[in-house]
């Protein structure tokens, strides 16, 4: 059990829990916040809580989408979402055999050193497994934020589940970790099938 105090910073994933999942996207115009992200994030901030991003898009490595139109749609993120004080991004596929691409810790231990901060003084943020195993991995709190994507083993296996992000700000900031949510109070998960990383 983490020690429930104000973090150091908040790592969040991008595709499905800042953003809409919208798979390999290279497209601004197709990006799209999560519902109540804008909010969450400007809480944090206005707490002076370090926000930060670390995410998987191997639609480079693949070939699928360049790394300009990659960068063209993180500062579409920015600009809808606001700044962030850090990003952290593995453009490499599963079979690269990197320590970056999350389920590893890599990119929560490079956002963590970017910013200053112990990995185990952060708070990872997603909505699948491989962002929890990666929050484990580097010794980080991991809290889960389930969609429809979200297999229901990955709910069960997470240490922390929280509703939505807005639930997530209210955990971060009281300190106080609420019981998780019972698995078939979520909706039924999806299939994840091509369009995860």
């Amino acid at each position: 059990m983490f020690e429930l105090r104000r973090p150091g910073a908040v790592l969040f994933d991008r595709d499905g829990t800042l953003i809409k999942d919208v798979p390999y996207n290279g497209d601004p115009d197709r990006v799209e916040p999560m519902p109540g992200a804008r909010e969450a994030l400007g809480r944090l901030r206005r707490a002076d809580v370090p926000v930060a991003v670390v995410t998987n898009q191997s639609g480079v490595a693949k070939g699928l989408l360049t790394a300009d139109e990659m960068d063209q749609v993180n500062a579409k993120v920015e600009e809808l979402l606001g700044p962030f004080d850090a990003w952290a991004i593995c453009v490499h596929d599963d079979d690269d055999g990197c320590t970056c691409r999350k389920p590893a810790p890599g990119l929560v231990i490079r956002a963590a050193a970017v910013l200053d901060v112990s990995p185990r003084d952060c708070v990872v943020v997603g909505d699948i497994g491989r962002d929890m195993e990666a929050a484990r991995a580097a010794g980080a709190r991991g809290i889960l934020v389930p969609t429809p994507q979200t297999l229901r083993e990955e709910i069960q296996q997470a240490a922390e589940v929280a509703e939505d992000l807005a639930d997530v700000v209210d955990r971060v900031l009281s300190g106080a970790e609420v019981a998780r949510p019972v698995v078939a109070a979520v909706p039924a998960p999806w299939s994840r099938g091509w369009n995860r990383w």
